[in-house]
């Protein structure tokens, strides 16, 4: 009987597995850290690497799954990109809601995001070599794991305005860029899960 699995299957179950591990042990550390000073983004990022692990985890499960429903699954992991983004916009509205919010405290703020973004640029090369393999699958992965970077180096920047601007928006502005990418990232998983022949009917595209 023909293997079920795509080419690459092996290397990308690996990576997947080491991706998860690395995502879900820098979760602990950067929620701790998030809820100790306040700070929006950082939360909005230590969510993102919880979803991170159920993504690694969802792919290690689908490998064994037919191409079909491997498709429809990278549709279905395009809806679970937008998690972070959801819990950054709620988060925020809570801070917009409070007109004395205070700016997180830079010093925890900036160590916090340097770890997140060596994990994550870590996470990012290595999914990079994978990225083809089972198609929107391990797309989805990759651009999880790219849009962190660019939102630990935002995270920074923000740390760098807020110690020149005690204040609370440039934390509040990273969150919802934070949002934005996971905005993105979402529809192009979709696109590209639909692309492969699947909608959520199970229907070939027409």
């Amino acid at each position: 009987m023909r293997s079920i699995t795509p080419p690459g299957s092996s290397a990308l179950r690996r990576t997947a597995v080491a991706v998860a591990s690395l995502n879900l042990g820098y979760f602990a550390v950067e929620f701790s850290v998030a809820r100790q000073i306040g700070s929006v983004s950082l939360f909005a990022d230590s969510i993102d690497f919880l979803e991170d692990t159920a993504l690694s985890s969802l792919i290690v499960l689908a490998l064994w799954l037919p191409p079909r429903h491997r498709a429809r699954l990278g549709a279905l992991l395009a809806g679970l990109l937008l998690v972070p983004g959801a819990a950054t916009l709620w988060t925020a509205w809570g801070n917009f809601t409070q007109p004395t919010a205070r700016a997180p405290a830079p010093l925890p703020l900036s160590l916090a995001a340097l770890g997140a973004l060596a994990v994550n640029l870590g996470c990012a090369l290595l999914l990079a070599r994978v990225r083809h393999v089972a198609g929107s699958l391990s797309r989805a992965a990759f651009l999880s794991a790219r849009n962190d970077v660019w939102a630990n180096l935002a995270i920074l920047a923000a740390a760098g305005v807020t110690l020149a601007w005690h204040s609370a928006w440039p934390d509040l502005v990273v969150g919802m860029a934070i949002l934005l990418l996971s905005l993105g990232a979402a529809g192009e998983v979709y696109r590209r899960a639909r692309s492969e022949g699947i909608a959520f009917t199970g229907r070939p595209r027409t």
